[in-house]
């Protein structure tokens, strides 16, 4: 222990920082578009999930750091150090690399596609038919849509929204004068414009159309010249949640200011006029050079997700091949209800189908043994049939009680939406609290059996969404357990009620509750393994940057208790510094699926201890968020989460590895090549296939082939 107490813990040297590690794993997104064994429309993708990222990161992450930079706010983070202006630069640097990369890569792809007589051309570029096609396209469909908004002392410059695209339009009149003007590209019409074209499918999108067609709007004037332009606004305003008398009410006031915030970011089109500098929107928009980007290419690459639906449709082979989910393997073709009462029951999305958890709540609000529903909800789908379900129960007069989180970023609209159609239907409806965002995964069913009441839980690491549960990689359970029903009866009384916070017997709640439960488990298992020599630390999550927690997993590491951490996006920690981090293993897997299920597991010598949660190991999970770590009580889950855990461990196909310098590169070993994603889904599908046999024991590799797997991983880890 002698050398824990010379290594300064503080040194920046050994943290990464929080935004550059985010931009290091959105070149990770991009990295999938490189990769020849995606078929190609889903290269395509990960570059418009690259884009979309992005968007986000720049409304909240950068904005944020803009603003504490105008209010001449210079403390340090507590990691690496480093100031608000310094970090700006850190991510521009990183960040323009990024872009470069992502449109070379955009252009590349394209010129794939041509293979299969698939082609974007400007209009320029069309034959005399199909540009004739367009000509009148433009006269009868687009034209009328359009308004030209001229700048002058009596026209201000408008105020633009949030990630629309403009044309900025500079123009001379006959006597030689100069004016300027913007045409907004209408958000309700299709940007991508197919043209019919024999065998050959061509396209060509909106905005290079009304750039080629825009003298229709200004008549009498000669066009000098004209670019395509995007602003990206800050986001992330202040909710004035203290002294708000109705928070559905001060969330509708926010969502209209959101669109108009602060700029924070320009792109520019300059794949017609490199020499474009964008001088006149960045005094009008208050923003620095720093923060123009000139892109090659068309801007907000969302745009092909429209594209590679369009192109799928002929193409199949050029997407993954289609995946339905199979049923969950511990239903066994039973009603959830009825195995939840001999044992807990397990859901790994989207594997196994996300349908028995909207049953359990469609269930439970016809079934007139229902007494009471209680739900959290933070992110739903637009045509949610959970949401259906609760409203049907409430009206045919069952308790429902739903915390609808009107908080959840980017969600607010929607979720003020359902809050309000809840709240018709008769169900009580609460909003969350103060200053902390709900972002539990929690259902409470209250039936009546034989006299007596029997609460059924659902606790989930992922969102009450059916759209998104067949591609984010999540899991649940539902139990009856006794001391688990009790704890979540108390969560919701102290949801919706006035009562101090409960002593809960299972559950463990964030704010501070599930930090101290981490660190606990830690030090128990340093104190194990400097008795027996066998500490080991698995983790699961989306992103690792509390600074507490990595502190204590150093110390974990220079204990000698091997730490293997699985993340998927921001990890602050490095790992393998010589007398620091050296028994710390971190890896990333991005892939076909959102990897976003957060698992925790400490061995203690054999007494192992697994949890699942809705939280990260994050600053803003554990404090300023209420989230439920839950334990996992039943061996037969306990060993599945622990083949699975095992079977990322082994991944050397979509596996990054970070480097102690912080980089990461992929997973190079003599192992047989595994895509732990792709493993799991041919799972699923031979499980499906033996159903429709019947056979009477299906097979399933993750309970019988790789049973041991786990082990033989843990003994490869203290081999390490």
């Amino acid at each position: 222990m002698e050398t824990n107490k010379k290594m300064d813990l503080n040194n920046k040297a050994y943290y990464n920082n929080r935004e550059v590690s985010w931009v290091a794993f959105n070149y990770r997104v991009i990295e999938e578009s490189m990769d020849m064994k995606n078929p190609l429309l889903e290269r395509l993708k990960f570059l418009a999930i690259a884009s979309s990222n992005l968007d986000e990161f720049f409304m909240v992450r950068v904005a944020g750091l803009k603003d504490q930079v105008k209010l001449n706010f210079t403390e340090r983070e507590n990691k690496t150090q480093m100031t608000p202006t310094e970090q700006l630069i850190a991510i521009d640097e990183k960040n323009r690399e990024n872009v470069r990369i992502q449109y070379k890569q955009y252009h590349k792809l394209l010129k794939e596609l041509e293979s299969f007589q698939v082609f974007f051309k400007t209009p320029d570029e069309l034959s005399a038919e199909n540009y004739e096609f367009i000509k009148q396209k433009f006269e009868f469909e687009i034209l009328p849509t359009l308004t030209p908004l001229g700048i002058d002392a009596y026209r201000p410059f408008p105020k633009l929204t949030n990630k629309s695209l403009n044309i900025f339009v500079d123009v001379k009149d006959a006597t030689g004068a100069k004016k300027s003007a913007i045409v907004q590209i209408p958000a309700l019409l299709n940007r991508i414009i197919e043209i019919k074209d024999d065998q050959r499918r061509v396209y060509v999108l909106l905005e290079d159309i009304i750039t080629h067609f825009i003298g229709r709007l200004f008549a009498g004037y000669e066009i000098l010249r004209t670019f395509t332009f995007r602003i990206t606004r800050n986001a992330d305003l202040t909710i004035h949640e203290d002294g708000a008398e109705d928070l559905l009410i001060e969330i509708e006031k926010f969502l209209k200011k959101r669109k108009s915030g602060a700029a924070v970011r320009l792109e520019i089109d300059v794949r017609h006029d490199p020499t474009i500098n964008g001088s006149f929107l960045t005094q009008e928009l208050d923003i620095e050079e720093r923060d123009i980007y000139k892109i090659d290419g068309p801007l907000d690459l969302t745009m092909l997700f429209q594209l590679a639906g369009m192109i799928g449709k002929k193409y199949p082979q050029l997407e993954f091949k289609p995946f339905e989910a199979a049923p969950p393997l511990a239903l066994k073709e039973q009603n959830v209800y009825q195995t939840a009462k001999e044992r807990d029951v397990f859901f790994h999305h989207p594997y196994e189908s996300f349908q028995p958890i909207v049953d359990f709540i469609k269930e439970a609000a016809e079934d007139p043994n229902t007494l009471a529903i209680k739900q959290t909800l933070y992110r739903v789908s637009s045509d949610s049939p959970i949401i259906e379900a609760l409203k049907h129960a409430a009206e045919s007069g069952k308790q429902v009680t739903v915390l609808v989180e009107l908080k959840a970023r980017f969600d607010e609209e929607n979720n003020v939406h359902w809050a309000k159609m809840l709240e018709e239907a008769g169900c009580h409806v609460i909003y969350g609290m103060t200053h902390l965002k709900t972002h539990s995964k929690i259902t409470l069913v209250i039936k009546r059996e034989n006299e007596e009441l029997v609460p059924y839980v659902h606790l989930g690491t992922g969102n009450y969404n059916d759209k998104t549960a067949k591609i984010y990689t999540d899991m649940g359970i539902i139990t009856t357990n006794k001391e688990i029903g009790q704890d979540a009866m108390n969560f919701f009384n102290y949801l919706s009620g006035y009562s101090e916070k409960p002593e809960y017997k299972k559950l463990h709640v964030a704010p501070f509750e599930i930090r101290d439960e981490f660190l606990d488990h830690i030090d128990q298992e340093i104190a194990s393994h400097q008795a027996n020599g066998n500490g080991l630390i698995i983790a699961k999550m989306n992103s690792l940057t509390d600074k507490a927690v990595i502190k204590k997993l150093f110390e974990a590491s220079q204990a000698g208790v091997k730490v293997n951490l699985i993340i998927r996006g921001i990890c602050c920690l490095k790992p393998g510094i010589p007398g620091v981090s050296e028994n710390i293993r971190v890896i990333s897997i991005v892939g076909r699926f959102l990897e976003h299920s957060r698992i925790y597991y400490f061995y203690h010598n054999g007494e192992e201890r697994m949890y699942l949660s809705s939280a990260d190991m994050m600053t803003r999970n554990m404090i300023k968020r209420v989230e439920i770590l839950f334990p996992v009580l039943d061996e037969v889950i306990v060993t599945r989460l622990k083949d699975i855990l095992a079977l990322q461990l082994n991944d050397n196909l979509k596996a990054r590895e970070q480097t102690n310098e912080g980089v990461y590169e992929y997973v190079r070993n003599d192992l047989e090549p595994t895509n732990s994603q792709e493993k799991l889904v041919q799972e699923a599908e031979q499980y499906k296939r033996s159903l429709v046999k019947k056979e009477v024991e299906p097979p399933r590799p993750m309970m019988s082939k790789r049973a041991r797997l786990f082990d033989r991983v843990r003994a490869r880890i203290r081999r390490n």
